[in-house]
């Protein structure tokens, strides 16, 4: 029987680069299995150029509870020291996000060794990018079930504040990695190499299912179209 580990993604900032080229750093808007991985990786203290085909062979979903903003910054970076030119670059961050990412395994022992890894991380964890640091309350813990099915019991995890925006029903996106032969939409960010001189990612197929629908009692609005909006 699978089980997953569900962990809490939110803070300030988030950025999950799965396009980024030259100088324009863009995000994702949901987490990227890379990233999930990678921040998994360093909880266990491995180095870059360390194996890690085991972890990206886990089963992978998310699920947005809060969206979030979408915050464009810009940065110069000059070579002060040979008197170079000086360099624009655009990153963008989720602002104000929450997503539910599940980790999913037939192997609990596995799953029980990265959650005590995050409790105790060996090395700083980051929402996809260094001026991102993780949440104190990452990880939720692990449940029965697979991934999707660990997103469906789990309660919508959105500030007060998020709620009373929202409609007096909300519809929660639920995003996961494909099974054998299951058409969807393929997506570059597994991780095949962490390594800095030459990073790798590979291919999957990932699968929009049906959306988590909730009830609201915060809601102040009752419009499906602005809350289709809001939950794309």
């Amino acid at each position: 029987m699978n089980r997953t580990l569900l962990l809490r993604l939110k803070g300030p900032m988030q950025s999950w680069g799965d396009s980024s080229r030259f100088n324009l750093r863009a995000t994702s808007a949901t987490p990227t299995k890379s990233g999930v991985i990678g921040l998994v990786a360093a909880a266990q203290g491995r180095p870059r150029s360390a194996r890690i085909d085991d972890l990206a062979a886990l089963q992978f979903a998310v699920r947005v509870d809060q969206p979030g903003t979408l915050l464009h910054d810009y940065q110069t970076a000059e070579r002060w020291q040979t008197g170079g030119r000086t360099a624009l670059v655009s990153r963008y961050y989720l602002a104000d996000a929450v997503f539910i990412a599940a980790v999913s395994s037939e192997d609990e022992h596995v799953l029980e060794t990265m959650e005590e890894a995050l409790r105790s991380p060996r090395f700083p964890l980051f929402l996809g990018r260094r001026s991102c640091p993780a949440n104190v309350d990452l990880v939720i813990g692990i449940v029965e079930g697979d991934a999707e099915t660990a997103l469906r019991s789990l309660p919508w995890q959105a500030s007060g504040t998020h709620r009373a925006t929202r409609s007096r029903q909300v519809s929660l996106p639920i995003f996961r990695d494909a099974k054998d032969g299951e058409p969807g939409v393929e997506q570059r960010d597994v991780p095949i190499s962490f390594d800095q001189q030459h990073r790798q990612y590979g291919w999957r197929t990932v699968v929009a299912a049906e959306p988590l629908m909730l009830d609201n009692p915060d809601g102040r609005v009752d419009d499906p179209f602005f809350e289709a909006v809001v939950s794309a």
